[in-house]
């Protein structure tokens, strides 16, 4: 790292003649996607690792039983 003095405190680093304002907005905007994608992928692990105990815990326990239902008596006519 170059050291700090009063000459470059407050400047920009100098860029190449070659990254050019494009270069800078390319640069940045795959910044931003890949810092969304992995906390998309993150969150998606988290959800994942939730659903997989929530069903696990599903599992263990037994269905409860249901009463069969009682028969309705047919109307009359």
């Amino acid at each position: 790292m170059s050291d700090i003095t009063q000459h470059n405190l407050f400047k920009p680093p100098a860029r190449s003649k070659a990254e050019s304002k494009a270069q800078t907005t390319d640069n940045t905007a795959r910044a931003i996607i890949g810092d969304e994608a992995e906390r998309r992928e993150a969150k998606t692990a988290k959800l994942r690792q939730a659903r997989l105990e929530s069903e696990a815990r599903a599992a263990a326990e037994p269905a409860p039983v249901k009463a069969p239902k009682a028969k309705k008596a047919a109307k009359a006519k």
